[in-house]
């Protein structure tokens, strides 16, 4: 295919992802997006943690049971933008993330697939501890973020002094395209800053329908909304005093955020979302590679490989790669190479995934999300391509704060032990570190969150018949060093060394002050902080 139709289909598509604390409104959102799109009739959220049914997005037991999302697939829905020709619509490309911060590894990989982010907040809580975390991922990586304030049909705070808390706590400048008329908890619509238009929102029956909107010019809005409408040009003229409209350069190079306000759960707000990201995002871009080339996304194709989940079918043992497609065209059935292993890769069994719906994918292009099954030999980080050669950076590893040791409760499933835990590291589930003193037959578990300790249990006997124990280990964080400084650091009192699966040589610490005592009496010693680590 020509690069001209190939740069043609890049330009039609958008790749993001929704980061966002526990409770948010994550899942919601993601089902009102695809409501928008037409890929659902109905919302079908129960919303209640107690009895709301899996959205289309949630499918292991452990989130039906709890009500989290704890896999993470995409989504990919056409929509037709303001300005679009009807038979060109936008592709967006929507990677789902976990839900849980348990799992916010996860999420890091995630963010390693996509150009673009949605910062979803809740309007009475603000900015929470994981959204801020993984706001600074998206920083580290440079994708600008769209803000999206949620909930604005509840009680909550101001418009300005959430602007505010943005711009105090991260530095990121808030631009709103729309400022909400009505008070958080009295959501009435919204007011368009660039056009001056009311945007006046009515409910449907529980959210399950799109809301109809009806656009109404300055002098009609202030006469059916009176001080709400007052209330919220003041607001706008204000922020147009502080400079606080969009700029386009400054937001993709992560300077400021265009800011919408939004109810998932009523469907307000919802399209706004949707063009902010086609007319803003930025589409797919070329990826620089490990010699410091750059792969543009017309050249032949490539794919960065960012997620592995297997147990996805339980009728069948199956292992599905996630790839990012990242220059060229990809058609099903070619073969393709493996950077890592430099043998050969079938593509016959290419997938479009979300949940447990699959689709067969036939063609794809950049900023694309293909799933290969039965990806037995692919792992995160791992690179796909057509020559001429290219080998993208592997993802890194991120910093866990809990640490178990495992081990199997009957000798004789010593071998299947150790077979699904060689699988549940490479396909990133935990990291699996081990050391001369414990060996292989108890290997030590890090991870982000306990809950992923509760996943490899429950897959351990569910995939592979494999009864284990899990025992947590005082520990607190990790600090990677080498092999000059692990001898001192072993000696230390409350410090264990360890080399994780892909070489890296980690010191677990018992506490924070342990680690700065050893800073300080050993200033030679090699400790540096793995990404995202904790304060």
């Amino acid at each position: 295919m020509s690069s001209e139709v190939i740069g043609r289909e890049v330009k039609r598509r958008r790749t993001f992802a929704i980061i966002s604390h526990p409770d948010a409104g994550k899942s919601t959102m993601t089902e009102a997006l695809a409501l928008h799109a037409r890929m659902i009739s109905e919302a079908g959220a129960v919303h209640g943690k107690g009895q709301r049914r899996s959205t289309v997005s949630d499918w292991m037991e452990m989130e039906k049971a709890r009500g989290i999302s704890v896999s993470s697939t995409a989504l990919q829905f056409k929509y037709a933008a303001a300005g679009d020709a009807g038979d060109r619509p936008h592709v967006i490309n929507l990677v789902d993330t976990p839900g849980h911060s348990d799992f916010s590894e996860d999420t890091y990989r995630v963010l390693t697939a996509v150009d673009a982010a949605v910062m979803l907040i809740d309007a009475a809580k603000g900015l929470e501890p994981q959204t801020l975390k993984l706001f600074q991922v998206c920083r580290h990586r440079g994708i600008p973020v769209i803000t999206v304030v949620n909930k604005w049909d509840r009680p909550g705070q101001t418009p300005l002094e959430l602007i505010d808390e943005i711009s105090e706590r991260i530095g990121l400048i808030p631009t709103p395209l729309y400022v909400p008329v009505g008070i958080a908890g009295d959501y009435r619509g919204l007011l368009d800053r660039r056009t001056g238009e009311y945007i006046k929102f009515t409910r449907t029956a529980g959210g399950a329908k799109v809301a109809p909107e009806e656009i109404l010019d300055a002098d009609t809005a202030r006469d059916a909304e009176g001080a709400a409408w007052t209330a919220a040009s003041e607001e706008s003229e204000l922020l147009g005093e502080l400079g606080q409209d969009h700029d386009q350069e400054m937001f993709l190079a992560g300077q400021t955020s265009p800011m919408i306000f939004t109810s998932a759960m009523l469907n307000f707000g919802v399209r706004q979302l949707l063009e902010a990201l086609v007319e803003f995002a930025p589409p797919p871009r070329g990826r620089v590679a490990i010699d410091d080339t750059t792969r543009e996304v017309t050249d032949p194709f490539s794919a960065v490989v960012f997620k592995v989940q297997a147990g996805m079918d339980s009728s069948h043992r199956d292992r599905l790669a996630y790839m990012r497609i990242v220059s060229g065209e990809f058609e099903r059935g070619m073969v393709v190479n493996h950077a890592q292993t430099g043998k050969p890769f079938a593509t016959k069994y290419a997938q479009a995934v979300f949940g447990r719906d699959r689709a067969t994918v036939d063609t794809a292009y950049p900023g694309d999300v293909v799933g290969l099954v039965n990806a037995m030999a692919l792992a995160p980080g791992d690179t796909l391509y057509l020559d001429p050669k290219v080998r993208y950076p592997p993802i890194p590893s991120f910093a866990p704060e809990h640490f178990s040791s495992l081990r199997v409760t009957t000798a004789d499933k010593y071998k299947q032990f150790r077979k699904a835990i060689d699988q549940l590291d490479a396909e990133g589930v935990v990291q699996v570190l081990r050391n001369d003193l414990r060996g292989d037959a108890s290997p030590v578990l890090a991870a982000v969150g306990p809950m992923q300790f509760e996943v490899v249990t429950a897959r351990m006997k569910a995939e592979f018949n494999v009864d284990t124990v899990i025992e947590p280990l005082g520990y607190s964080l990790a600090r990677r060093t080498d092999e000059a400084s692990a001898p001192e650091l072993a000696r230390q009192r409350g410090v264990e060394v360890f080399t994780r699966t892909d070489g890296a040589i980690l010191a677990l610490f018992s506490d924070k002050w342990r680690l700065q005592y050893i800073e300080k009496e050993h200033e030679d010693l090699l400790l540096e902080p793995l990404v995202a680590a904790a304060d």
